[in-house]
């Protein structure tokens, strides 16, 4: 079989079909890059867990999270964000925004939520049922939800929305309107954090950015780019992975009639509604992989593994792997266990927003649910061309009113 695990394959489908034949044959494959240095493709359940939780071995901050070799000056400015730091380092600065993510900080949240959510469905409502689901749907409450606790002010909402979907899309032709607008992107929300800054300097809030502003790391303000650096990941990391997690969510449920039905008569039914939700997320994985450089020579199931090589994990094959989720490629909304994989596997980098992506998955869908009992595709859905955000573009769709 060929196999080809680069962007242009993501745009077309998740390519289950490889990730079946490499978990029976190659769980360890090396991968060739054009014009690149090759990778390691991880695709067993256990071997990406067990990478995700030993940072000591596996660096993100070596190389960064993405498949391609980056520039030193690239390198330098990633390093800045969570997603591209190591322990000791990483611990420390993951706590100054973990109080704004606990369960008791979520269940503040869980009406504001609940009560937006409802907003965007009765609006679907009054449309007649056709929407793009992308654009007029998944979008908002996670850019509401996150834009909330940053402090973004709602009229600027539009702008993150546009500034992440540049920064992750750069590999797709529909986002990218040069190859360095992703640069250009991220300059200009690092100058809009800026600005946010010196304001919360003289008129603090209760958000997320004031915490950043007058916090202290081991004695030490953080920086003006260390602060930059936490607002693009918590705008990126918050936006664009529940937009696509909702959206893939629904389509889900389009493809599979019967779960569409399941839920609809169990809107009362919490449990359901609980295994429901780690399903979507078990079966729509937002990020594809997640690149780690090894710091020694090592092995990954009796693959021997050298200093300084890329090793991939793949989330999507590790959800679906049949030794850890019997029929895996059935999406069953009552799955126990379900512990997947698509907030990082544990250790160090588990995603912090998990519990706030649960809550706005349940409620958006819930609501759309409650409303209308079924719905269908009117144009073919429409994948982003990235080999590491597993995005949907378009998804038009017809929702039928009671």
């Amino acid at each position: 079989m060929r196999i080809d695990l680069l962007e242009n394959t993501w745009e077309r489908h998740v390519p289950h079909d490889q990730f079946a034949y490499l978990r029976r044959n190659a769980p360890v494959y090396w991968h060739d890059v054009p014009d690149d240095t090759g990778f390691w493709a991880v695709t067993r359940y256990d071997d990406v867990k067990a990478i995700s939780r030993d940072a000591k071995t596996w660096s993100t901050e070596l190389g960064t999270t993405f498949i391609r070799t980056q520039s030193p000056e690239f390198i330098e400015i990633a390093k800045l964000t969570l997603l591209n730091m190591d322990p000791p380092k990483q611990t420390r600065y993951r706590r100054l925004v973990s109080a704004g993510f606990t369960p008791k900080m979520i269940g503040k949240l869980a009406a504001t939520v609940q009560a937006r959510a409802e907003r965007i469905a009765d609006d679907v409502l009054e449309r007649g049922g056709e929407v793009e689901f992308v654009t007029d749907v998944a979008e908002y409450l996670p850019l509401q939800m996150i834009c909330d606790l940053i402090g973004v002010p709602e009229s600027d909402h539009h702008l993150i929305f546009d500034w992440s979907n540049r920064m992750v899309g750069f590999q797709d032709p529909d986002f990218r309107t040069s190859p360095e607008d992703g640069e250009i992107a991220a300059a200009e929300i690092f100058a809009y954090c800026d600005a946010l800054v010196d304001e919360r300097r003289t008129r603090p809030r209760e958000d997320i950015l004031t915490a950043l502003v007058q916090a202290e790391v081991d004695g030490d303000r953080l920086t003006r780019e260390e602060i930059d650096s936490f607002f693009v990941i918590l705008c990126v990391a918050g936006n664009e992975t529940t937009r696509n997690l909702i959206s893939h969510a629904m389509k889900a449920l389009i493809d599979h009639p019967a779960a569409y039905r399941e839920l609809s008569a169990g809107l009362g039914d919490d449990a359901l509604w609980r295994s429901a939700t780690e399903e979507f997320l078990r079966w729509g994985s937002s990020i594809h992989n997640f690149r780690r450089t090894a710091t020694t020579d090592t092995s990954i199931s009796g693959q021997p593994i050298r200093e300084g090589e890329k090793v991939v994990t793949f989330y999507a094959s590790a959800n679906h792997d049949e030794a850890v989720f019997p029929d895996a490629h059935l999406l069953d909304l009552r799955r126990t266990p379900n512990d997947h994989v698509t907030f990082g596997g544990g250790g160090p980098h588990f995603c912090l927003g998990a519990n706030l992506a649960r809550l706005q998955i349940t409620c958006m869908i819930r609501e759309l649910v409650r409303r209308f009992p079924s719905a269908t595709h009117t144009a073919p859905v429409r994948r982003m061309r990235s080999d590491f955000i597993n995005g949907i573009k378009h998804m038009p769709i017809a929702f039928t009113p009671h």
